[in-house]
């Protein structure tokens, strides 16, 4: 098992891209979070094995059909162990 923070830039946040994420992550059995950030990229914390990830990054650098990447950024961090894949909503 390994975890991977995720950070991708463009546009990413209002093409249904969290919700999109979540569907592709569940389907492959990834685990982990994602959520918008203020400067308008999203984060997300994925959990699986080597290859599911390689698979799941593939993904990420696609997108849902209206959201244009610019940049994906990873770095390796500790195992959290996440029971599933969650969006994770605005907090006030």
């Amino acid at each position: 098992m390994k975890h991977l923070r995720i950070k991708i830039t463009g546009r990413v946040q209002g093409v249904s891209f969290r919700y999109t994420t979540k569907v592709v992550a569940d389907q492959m059995g990834v685990r982990g979070i994602i959520k918008n950030e203020k400067d308008g990229s999203v984060y997300i914390e994925a959990e699986g094995d080597d290859t599911l990830l390689e698979v799941f990054l593939e993904w990420c650098n696609e997108g849902p059909d209206r959201a244009i990447i610019e940049k994906v950024e990873t770095e390796p961090a500790e195992l959290k162990n996440y029971r599933n894949f969650e969006i994770i909503k605005k907090q006030r």
